[in-house]
């Protein structure tokens, strides 16, 4: 499916607004010069990241979304993809083995593949395992701090 530029921004920054995952829906129609002006302003943040930033940090809100979304009782609001291992990002495809996320305050292990598309703007594929509930006195050590 050919993504255009419009709609690549409206999934890109209504997964980033909504903490949602993109999907090949259309993107909502915003009426409001406001938001219409965050959702511009969140495109051209998203640009001006390094390639593989730009990849890691749109694979991680996808992760948000769907966790979100799929994971009856997980709200998570923080993922670190370094948790627990070197990242691996190599011509858009994010492996985060060694991820993390934060759910109601506690942490849990993640790992997940990520596949970008569109200069890293949207997502081709994703696929995710949650693991274990990190004890507290690993926290420190994996850089996973508290609400």
């Amino acid at each position: 499916m050919r993504v255009t530029r419009a709609k690549c921004i409206g999934l890109v920054a209504g997964a980033i607004l909504s903490g949602q995952a993109a999907s090949a829906a259309p993107p909502p129609r915003h009426n409001d010069s406001a938001t219409a002006a965050r959702i511009k302003a969140i495109v051209q943040t998203m640009k001006n990241l390094a390639p593989n930033e730009r990849a890691e940090q749109r694979c991680n809100a996808k992760a948000l979304g769907v966790i979100t979304r799929e994971q009856k009782g997980f709200r998570p609001d923080e993922i670190i993809a370094y948790a627990f291992a070197d990242v691996a990002i190599d011509k858009g495809r994010v492996l985060a083995r060694g991820a993390a996320f934060r759910n109601r305050g506690e942490w849990y292990r993640l790992s997940y593949q990520c596949q970008t598309a569109d200069e890293g703007l949207s997502i081709a594929s994703f696929s995710y395992t949650i693991g274990s509930r990190v004890p507290k006195d690993q926290w420190a050590e994996h850089y996973l701090v508290p609400q």
